[in-house]
């Protein structure tokens, strides 16, 4: 009997394909079906009958209207795609930075870290259904919020601005770094998985590879730009995605095609425009995993 044996790559492979199997089996037993369904829907007209609905076939009508006729789509998706822009930069920038500072040694090291996750965790779905049902309260936790909007409220940007214009920096530069100020407790709510995952990178990097560089005489700015940046930028590629697909998950835009299929009863308008949707964000996933592709470094 002949074995067969498996190289490296073939069993890195199998072990990719074994990774994504639950996600695959579970698309195509619960999510096919309502996909292939979603298409149809998209290209129809949808009344709801006494046993079911029914369907009649209008073509690109609904792409039609929602592109054309409708006064609100291209404005909140636009929107949507600008926010995203804005948003995903200081999102990371924040996120290796937080996890730089994490991963050093330190007293309550693990009572930090908890407490960045923390806000993930509370504005977790399941949170929100469990204080909706009155299972929970977190009047403690909505009363620290308005306190730390109600003094967010009395940060002055003008002194940041003076001081960042006094250093020379482009006033485009400034008022992307005065944003992120302002929108502080959003980004904070917003990287709790990607410091996590940019926290599992830094602890992956060898530290024989800093041992050498200090013995070399390379500074800490130096260590970062030529050994941790470049080892933790597959990450950068994940977080990335990441961020982009969980800002298009929460927007305005997947509230507004919420509204018009069970709101408006407007099921096939609301199939076109998650699909135009999904169209968009596909492409800028495309686009961006492509260009950061490029530039990512893997280590062997």
């Amino acid at each position: 009997m002949i074995k067969r044996s498996f190289t490296l790559s073939q069993k890195r492979s199998l072990l990719g394909i074994l990774f994504i199997l639950p996600w695959l089996l579970g698309f195509l037993f619960l999510f096919l079906s309502p996909f292939l369904q979603s298409i149809q829907f998209s290209f129809s007209e949808l009344k709801v009958a006494p046993n079911g609905y029914d369907l009649s076939f209008i073509g690109l009508d609904n792409y039609h209207h929602a592109i054309r006729i409708d006064p609100n789509f291209n404005r909140i998706l636009t929107e949507s795609v600008t926010e995203m822009v804005y948003n995903v930069p200081m999102i990371l920038f924040f996120s290796l930075f937080a996890a730089t500072l994490l991963n050093s040694k330190f007293k309550g090291r693990a009572l930090a870290r908890a407490i960045f996750f923390l806000p993930v965790i509370l504005a977790s779905g399941a949170i929100e259904e469990a204080q909706s049902a009155g299972l929970i309260q977190l009047t403690g936790s909505s009363q620290i919020a308005q306190e730390l909007g109600e003094q967010q409220n009395g940060f002055d940007p003008m002194i940041l601005v003076s001081i960042l214009g006094n250093s020379g920096i482009p006033l485009g530069f400034i008022e992307y770094i005065v944003t992120a100020v302002n929108r502080i407790y959003e980004i904070i709510r917003s990287s709790g998985v990607q410091i996590l995952i940019f926290l599992a990178a830094l602890q992956s990097v060898p530290s024989t590879m800093y041992e050498v560089a200090k013995m070399e005489g390379a500074t800490a700015y130096e260590s970062f730009w030529k050994i941790t940046f470049p080892m933790v930028s597959p990450l950068i590629l994940t977080n990335v995605i990441y961020t982009i697909i969980d800002s298009f998950a929460d927007s305005q835009v997947t509230q507004y095609i919420y509204e018009t299929a069970f709101t408006s009863q407007n099921f096939g308008l609301s199939a076109a425009m998650a699909w135009m949707y999904t169209i968009v964000v596909s492409i800028i996933l495309v686009v961006v995993g492509f260009v950061i592709s490029k530039k990512v470094f893997y280590y062997n």
